[in-house]
């Protein structure tokens, strides 16, 4: 599992409990050196741990049991959640260790123990690349960033 990989990953890197880590998905290969910067810089001047997102812009529809429209949810206050997060090594091993919940992302684990995450914004173009058209879309970033444009 994601946690499993997650705590292995820090067991084996000799970090201390103090020390803070970043978890990024390989899924989500197009993430901004400035974004990661933003959100490093924001973790070590607050001591607290924070994840990427982009606030939704997408009008996001719940389904019914029929597989019809259940309802709309409001997106005024939802965010994507997107990586890296960072956290301090403690906490998120406990956190990690201590969920019976499935948590698809290291701040979800970090919620079921009590922490509210900061949300730091990132860019839209750290999608996560998992059917062929979003490698298209990725190529396409690396090919306008190449270019000398910063998206």
């Amino acid at each position: 599992s994601r946690a499993d990989s997650i705590r292995n990953g820090i067991t084996y890197s000799g970090l201390s409990a103090n020390d803070w880590v970043l978890t990024h998905d390989a899924a989500r290969p197009c993430v901004k050196a400035s974004d990661v910067a933003k959100l490093i810089d924001y973790c070590l001047k607050t001591d607290e741990g924070g994840i990427l997102a982009v606030p939704v812009s997408d009008t996001i529809k719940q389904q019914n049991a029929a597989g019809k429209i259940g309802k709309t949810i409001p997106r005024d206050k939802l965010w994507a959640a997107q990586t890296p997060q960072c956290f301090k090594v403690g906490p998120l091993t406990k956190a990690l260790s201590n969920t019976e919940a499935v948590v698809t992302d290291e701040a979800s684990a970090m919620e079921v123990s009590g922490f509210k995450p900061a949300l730091i914004e990132g860019s839209s173009t750290n999608f996560k690349v998992t059917r062929p058209a979003d490698l298209a879309l990725a190529r396409a970033v690396f090919r306008t960033r190449a270019a000398g444009d910063d998206i």
